[in-house]
């Protein structure tokens, strides 16, 4: 047992002191086939390795029937077809046959059994796939513009999320050692080893990194511990607006905590983009809070000790000052649906997909479909922060073959939805994440029949709002940003948050407070009666919340 955390520091410090590989005792416990679980310390070590341990809260008053979520790290959201088919016979064979697209660009693989884990880790493998990192306390999957026709840069800015996810990937040999070939490590060895760039203790929690091309702030960019905005010029890359101190977790009733966006600190070189990188994690490393779990992201550094304080260590590491920022602007956040012809000629098709589970549903075979088209026609596939699926490099002559695969299995290419529907997002929640206090991917496909009914009701069917959902205050879905949004407080209790922007660059604020899941639409109705009547032309939803309920209702946001 490895002891715990040094006094002062929280238990998470003691163990990764005790344990610099990250090993822990998972691989006795894979060879102990007498538990379903593994321990608490290894639930730690496991996040390392891109793995949660869950329980089926479904069933808790019947007994914990525990479970695995596996989570890729896909930089930009990019893989090839035969990857994707290889990811779908995973989610059957060892999963509860669906696949989760999360929003940061990535799949999920729920149910899967302690029994089963390790085929899942090497076939990923074999696939040429990884899932270390992409949780644990270090820099989690690197985000970016995936859409092309977006802008004649997409395809760069997508390269270098892969050169920066190399560099902040952490080194340790465990997780080859105990997913690929199957040994313990030798613990003689492993007292020593010490990450070159995490050092022994790696970070005081994560750290989120992401690239946007603007107008299109598709991956909510200030959202992120540290962003890349691109500047070009003459359809090159001369550099980048560096954002740094995003993050929108927060704990209910601890006012110490609180979503905050991310703050523009400068301008700098395309060949100085992996140095500032890692000298932005290594402040977060170094002055981040490792006694308080919920206090210990860069955010809190940054809004304590203040820009111009983080600017002055920054310089100091990188040995040179940052250039002053240059202009840029967001004007719209979202993916382009539907089929679009790329710079090159070739074609690609976004698909909506309803809170990111890729599965089957009677006449609607979103899995089966996608699968066979894929195998067929084999595209790049890429995944979007806002869940949704695009099928990348689709030759001309193969557009008809894939709408017709698709179209038999349910599966309509123009994406039939309403605006609201479109623009919408939820996390997981129940019944699978530890952390929900109430409902969230389950709740809101009812809420937004709800909702589109009162739309159509008030004549305000065409406009759209963007909805996003949480089943706790931790911000999965990246509520805080959202025009609409619900949080969970608990069972079947919400807060109402509003005013959030199209281009999410601005915080939302809390509207209602405890609001029960049977209430929130007698909430809206309020809500958009009184903007279908005090509205300017043409403003949306969360700017007539920002101009007007605001000023009446909220208190100042961070």
């Amino acid at each position: 047992m490895i002891q715990s955390a040094t006094a002062g520091l929280s238990r998470n410090e003691g163990l990764k002191q005790g344990s610099p590989m990250l090993f822990g005792t998972i691989a006795q416990a894979l060879a102990d086939s007498s538990t379903d679980r593994f321990s608490d310390d290894d639930y730690e070590f496991l996040k390392f390795h891109g793995i949660y341990q869950q329980d089926d809260r479904d069933q808790r008053k019947i007994a914990k029937h525990y479970m695995l979520m596996v989570r890729t790290r896909f930089p930009g959201g990019v893989l090839s077809g035969s990857q994707y088919v290889a990811c779908d016979d995973l989610a059957t064979r060892y999963g509860n046959n669906t696949l989760r697209i999360t929003t940061r660009q990535d799949f999920q693989f729920h149910g899967v059994l302690k029994s089963n884990l390790r085929q899942t880790m090497k076939a990923l493998n074999d696939a040429l796939m990884t899932t270390i990192a992409a949780c644990g306390d270090v820099a989690r999957n690197v985000l970016a513009t995936p859409t092309p026709a977006t802008s004649p840069l997409v395809e760069e800015v997508l390269a270098r999320a892969a050169d920066l996810s190399r560099l902040l990937a952490p080194k340790t040999p465990a997780y080859h050692s105990i997913w690929i070939e199957g040994k313990e490590l030798d613990l003689e060895a492993a007292k020593g080893f010490v990450d070159p760039l995490y050092g022994q203790n790696y970070l005081p929690r994560k750290f989120k990194v992401a690239f946007a091309i603007p107008p299109l702030n598709d991956i909510d960019i200030f959202t992120n511990d540290l962003g890349f905005v691109v500047i070009e010029q003459n359809g090159k890359i001369v550099g980048y607006n560096l954002l740094a101190g995003g993050g929108l977790g927060m704990s209910h009733n601890n006012p110490s905590t609180y979503p905050r966006l991310a703050h523009l600190v400068g301008f700098f070189e395309p060949p100085h983009l992996e140095a500032v990188a890692r000298a932005v994690l290594t402040i977060h490393r170094d002055y981040g809070d490792r006694t308080n779990r919920k206090h210990a992201r860069l955010k809190y550094v940054i809004a304590e000790r203040g820009v111009e304080w983080f600017r002055q260590e920054l310089e100091k590491r990188l040995g040179f000052a940052l250039q002053p920022a240059r202009p840029f602007q967001f004007t719209r956040q979202g993916d382009l649906l539907g089929w679009h012809q790329q710079l090159d000629g070739n074609w690609f098709l976004g698909l909506f997909i309803e809170n990111g589970r890729v599965r089957d549903a009677e006449d609607y075979r979103l899995k089966t479909g996608l699968r066979a088209a894929i195998e067929r026609y084999l595209p790049e596939v890429r995944l979007t922060a806002s869940q949704n699926l695009l099928l990348v490099n689709v030759k001309p002559e193969d557009r008809e073959g894939i709408d017709r695969i698709l179209m038999d299995h349910g599966v309509r290419t123009n994406n039939p939805y309403s605006l609201t529907r479109l623009a919408s997002m939820a996390c997981p929640a129940l019944p699978t994440c530890g952390l929900a206090l109430a409902e969230s991917e389950r709740a809101l496909p009812g809420i937004l029949d709800s909702l589109e009914g009162l739309l159509t009701e008030l004549g305000l069917a065409e406009q759209e709002l963007i909805v996003r959902m949480t089943g706790c205050p931790n911000g999965c879905s990246r509520p805080y940003t959202a025009e609409l949004a619900f949080v969970g407080k608990a069972p079947n209790k919400y807060q109402i948050y509003t005013g959030g922007n199209e281009a999410s660059t601005r915080l939302n604020r809390l509207y209602k407070d405890s609001v029960k899941g049977d209430e929130l639409l007698g909430e809206l109705r309020t809500l958009l009666v009184r903007f279908k009547a005090e509205r300017q032309p043409g403003e949306r939803f969360g700017d007539f919340c920002h101009r007007v309920i605001w000023s009446e209702t909220a208190p100042a946001a961070h």
